[in-house]
C-alpha cells in the first residue's frame, strides 16, 4: 500500500514538473519578443532614429532653431532625436553626415554650412536609402531629398522696401554679408541690392565684410568701420546675430543714437533691441514655425504618409509697432523671460 501511495506521489512530481517546464518555456518566448521589439513605442509602434546636424550652435539663430526642434520631437513618441553641432565647420558636418548614415539612422535633417559643400553628402543620405531634410537653407534640386525652409529673398526685400523711405539721402551704410555660398546670404543680399541699392543710387556702401553670421566678427568689423569714417547712417546685416554685434560696438556713442540698424531672424534678442529702439527691423526666421514643419515632415516621411515634401514658413516684417507680439512669443517659449 505504501509502495502505490509512493509511486502515485512521484507520478504528480513528475507532471508538475513538466508544467513548470511548460510554463518557463513559454516566458522565454515572451521574452525574446519584447526584445525583438526594442526600438518600438510603447504601444508597439515603430520608433525611428533621426539626426539633426544643426550648422554651429555657436550662431543664435541656429541654436534657437536645434533647440525648438529638440522640444517639438517630445510631441512624437516614434520619434528618437539626436543633435550634433556643426561647429560652423564643412568637414566637421560633413563627417557627421557619412556618421548618420554608418549608423543607419532612417531619417536625417541637415542644416547646411554652406550648401555646395554639404550637397554631395546630402546625395549620399539618398542613396543609402534614408530621409534627407535640408533646412536653413535648403539645398535644392537634390532628388529625392525633402526640405524645410524660408524665402530669403523676402526676408531681405521686407526689410529694403522698408529702408527705401527711412535710409536718409547720401547716406553712408555698411553692409554684414553672410557666408560666400550660402543660400540664405547669397539670395538675401541679392535682394538688397535689386530692391534697395539698385533704387537709391545716392547711397554709398563705405564697408562691406563677410562675418560668417558671427557676433565677434561683426563687431570687429564695426569697429574698423567707425574708424575709418565720420558717418555712417545705417547697418544692413543679414542675420541678426551680426546687428547685433554692430549694435554692441556703438551702444554708448551718442553719435550713432540715430544708426538705422536691420537684419534677419527675429530672435529675442533682436525682439528687445527692436523694442529698446536700438534696432529699426528684422524679419522674422520662426524657429519654432521651423521646427514644427520639421518634424511634421518627418513624421509623414518616416510613416510613409508622404515621399518628399518641399515648404516654406512666412517672412513677416518686425517693427517697433508690432515687436510685442513677436516679445510674447518668445516669453511663451522660455528665451526671454
Amino acid at each position: 500500500m505504501k509502495k502505490r501511495r509512493l509511486g502515485f506521489i512521484s507520478m504528480l512530481l513528475a507532471a508538475a514538473l513538466l508544467a513548470a517546464c511548460g510554463t518557463t518555456g513559454k516566458d522565454n518566448n515572451d521574452t525574446a519578443n519584447n526584445t525583438s521589439a526594442a526600438g518600438s513605442t510603447s504601444a508597439g509602434e515603430k520608433q525611428y532614429k533621426v539626426a539633426y546636424i544643426a550648422r554651429a550652435q555657436s550662431d543664435s539663430f541656429a541654436a534657437w532653431l536645434a533647440n525648438a526642434v529638440k522640444e517639438e520631437s517630445t510631441k512624437y513618441p516614434n520619434i528618437k532625436l539626436d543633435v550634433f553641432d556643426g561647429e560652423a565647420n564643412d568637414e566637421k558636418e560633413n563627417s557627421m553626415i557619412e556618421n548618420a548614415i554608418t549608423n543607419k539612422y532612417d531619417l536625417v535633417i541637415i542644416q547646411p554650412n554652406n550648401g555646395e559643400a554639404q550637397r554631395p553628402y546630402v546625395e549620399k543620405v539618398v542613396k543609402a536609402g534614408i530621409f534627407a531634410i535640408t533646412t536653413n537653407a535648403r539645398i535644392s534640386d537634390i532628388e529625392g531629398a525633402s526640405s524645410v525652409d524660408a524665402n530669403p529673398y523676402e526676408q531681405a526685400a521686407v526689410n529694403a522696401r522698408a529702408a527705401i523711405n527711412q535710409i536718409p539721402q547720401n547716406a553712408n551704410v555698411v553692409v554684414l554679408d553672410g557666408p560666400s555660398g550660402n543660400f540664405h546670404a547669397d539670395e538675401r543680399r541679392k535682394s538688397w541690392q535689386a530692391e534697395f541699392f539698385d533704387k537709391r543710387k545716392d547711397v554709398k556702401i563705405v564697408g562691406e565684410q563677410i562675418a560668417n553670421w558671427n557676433k565677434d566678427e561683426a563687431m570687429k568689423y564695426m569697429e574698423d568701420w567707425v574708424q575709418a569714417n565720420d558717418k555712417i547712417d545705417a547697418v544692413i546685416s543679414m542675420n541678426d546675430n551680426m546687428a547685433a554685434g554692430a549694435i554692441e560696438v556703438v551702444k554708448d556713442n551718442p553719435k550713432y543714437k540715430d544708426l538705422l540698424v536691420y537684419g534677419v531672424d527675429g530672435t529675442a534678442e533682436a525682439c528687445l533691441l527692436i523694442q529698446e529702439g536700438k534696432m529699426t527691423s528684422t524679419c522674422m526666421q520662426s524657429a519654432y514655425d521651423l521646427a514644427t514643419k520639421l518634424l511634421d515632415t518627418s513624421n509623414k516621411l518616416l510613416t510613409g504618409a508622404e515621399k518628399q515634401i518641399d515648404t516654406d514658413i512666412g517672412n513677416p516684417l518686425v517693427t517697433k509697432d508690432n515687436v510685442q507680439e513677436f516679445i510674447e512669443m518668445h516669453k511663451k517659449s522660455g528665451a526671454i523671460k
